[in-house]
């Protein structure tokens, strides 16, 4: 059952290096990000996996010296895109066109869109992907851990992105070296949910 595998999981600090993830689940995790949501359905984000040793090695370096960079299987980078105007026009042309209303109503949206306020709403979107990456791992038996803890600058000079791709967040995955070092803790369904 899919609460199980929650259950199951945890941000998993100590990988085993010498357990790779095969290309079929890799499939499953991409295709996990692929078909997750976003907004009107423009997925304004690139995800980098990254399993070449030297590459994870400058990422590691990149990353705090944090061991889950080089001791995963593979190394998915979230990268947010704020070019929503060319996102919009890119959609569009490879749909092969759509209604003039659904066009303009892009186009609006768009306009709304630059700069910070871009860059922050392109983030929340990789988020969300993100998140059902993390689920489908869980699903998956493959063990995960998200990541904050790098300098983002630095990975997008060694991403080599263009102007418009910022990295946001890392997903780490592979297979543990051990267990939880402490048992799961969640704060009660009261302290989270409030029914109304």
């Amino acid at each position: 059952m899919f609460l199980d595998k929650l259950d199951w999981r945890f941000a998993t600090k100590h990988f085993d290096s010498a357990k790779k993830v095969s290309e079929e689940d890799m499939h499953k995790i991409l295709e996990s990000i692929h078909m997750a949501p976003s907004s009107f359905g423009l997925q304004p984000y690139h995800i980098y996996v990254v399993s070449d040793a030297a590459k994870k090695s400058e990422l590691r370096a990149a990353g705090f010296n944090q061991p889950q960079f080089e001791d995963a299987s593979h190394i998915l980078v979230f990268c947010a895109n704020s070019n929503v105007k060319g996102r919009v026009n890119q959609m569009i042309e490879t749909m092969g066109g759509v209604s003039e209303e659904f066009a303009a109503m892009l186009h609006g949206f768009s306009e709304g869109l630059n700069g910070e306020n871009a860059k922050g709403w392109a983030a929340r979107q990789a988020y969300i992907a993100l998140g059902f990456a993390l689920a489908a791992c869980a699903e998956l038996g493959i063990d995960s851990c998200p990541m904050e803890g790098f300098s983002n600058g630095d990975f997008d000079t060694i991403l080599g992105l263009d102007s418009n791709l910022s990295s946001m967040a890392v997903l780490a995955v592979g297979y543990r070296k051990d267990g939880p070092a402490h048992p799961k803790f969640r704060f009660s369904n009261e302290d989270l949910f409030t029914e109304l």
